[in-house]
């Protein structure tokens, strides 16, 4: 572990005067340059603050709640775990993670947290949805997670889904598509409705019509490939934008009875750059990704910010696919997703 003492032998410097830069205690008692040199050293070493000296010291636990129905048991939104953790060790916190499944048992989970002393909760979802922040995190320093707190009650963090239609259908558009349809759920989720406007959005710009015997809702199975199957005998459309890519897999299956090819007679998006479809789909979809691992740094960024830790807004942000936003971006805060082209589309082959 590199201690504050060897972070003075390398910057030549005093451990009292590199104790109150890391301390954040130094504006008017350590000269600028002799701070960012400090800083540059520690960062360069990799030290990282004493857990017990700073519950000492602060009052603090150094320990974050994290608290889910299903995302800490499922591999695929497991990202948001690993983000979370990343931003809570670079500040030497640690995450103590949850899963529920119902309120009684969610209740009782966030009472086991309190039991623990943590000093902030993040509450995830597995889906962009409004959610009611339980009453016992209101008084509590909580980020939501994946999902947008229906009062505004404290700070959230989801993907931008109109972007996330608009980015796909331009996309899309770009590559020749001018019969474009949209396959989307019969789920009713603010994400199914942002992404259809975004989809609307898109096609007016471009002076495509927003043709509804183009849009077609879908649950799953054999139901679902029944109206994909329809909808491409009525219609004709040369162009997919598809509200998951586990709904792209009906645009394949229907694509091949037809003997039509993904890719140069069809062009097709999803969401989610899901690993199953990645690995499974001939040609190779194309994409929006969502930013799981974002949106999990991002939020105990901002929950340890919350809770008075003056390093949170400091620290550089790492390199990630989609730019993470401000720790003051204006709330609710919505990531731009990226658009991850493969071989799905004219333009990426």
């Amino acid at each position: 572990m590199i201690t504050m003492k060897q972070i003075a032998a390398e910057t030549g410097v005093s451990v009292s005067t590199v104790s109150l830069v890391m301390n954040n205690r130094d504006q008017g008692r350590v000269k600028p340059e002799t701070s960012r040199a400090i800083r540059r050293t520690a960062e360069r070493l990799g030290y990282r603050p004493n857990p017990m000296a700073r519950s000492l010291r602060t009052s603090r636990t150094g320990m974050l709640g994290f608290i889910s129905e299903e995302v800490a048991t499922t591999p695929y939104a497991g990202a948001i775990i690993k983000g979370a953790q990343d931003a809570a060790s670079s500040l030497g916190y640690v995450l103590l993670t949850v899963s529920t499944d119902g309120s009684d048992r969610e209740s009782d989970q966030i009472q086991a947290l309190n039991r623990y002393g943590v000093d902030g909760f993040l509450y995830a979802k597995m889906y962009d949805q409004m959610v009611d922040l339980p009453a016992p995190l209101r008084s509590r320093p909580s980020v939501v997670v994946n999902a947008q707190e229906a009062r505004n009650r404290c700070p959230s963090i989801a993907p931008d889904e109109f972007l996330i239609g608009y980015d796909a259908t331009r996309h899309l558009i770009d590559s020749g598509c001018r019969r474009i349809a949209y396959l989307g759920t019969t789920q009713d989720l603010p994400a199914q409705t942002d992404r259809r406007r975004g989809y609307q959005a898109a096609l007016l710009e471009a002076g495509l019509p927003d043709d509804p015997g183009l849009v077609c809702n879908v649950g799953f199975n054999q139901e679902a490939l029944d109206a994909v199957n329809a909808l491409m005998d009525r219609t004709s459309p040369d162009g997919f934008f598809c509200f998951n890519d586990s709904r792209s897999f009906y645009i394949y299956q229907a694509a091949a009875a037809r003997h039509l090819s993904i890719g140069r007679d069809i062009s097709l998006v999803g969401v989610d750059n899901h690993q199953v479809m990645a690995e499974t789909t001939a040609p190779r979809l194309t994409t929006v990704e969502l930013p799981h691992y974002e949106m999990g740094y991002w939020a105990a960024r901002k929950l340890m910010d919350l809770i008075g830790d003056s390093d949170a807004a400091t620290l550089p942000w790492p390199e990630t696919l989609a730019p993470l936003p401000p720790i003051d971006a204006e709330e609710p805060v919505r990531i731009h997703c990226q658009l991850i082209a493969k071989d799905s589309t004219r333009a990426d082959r």
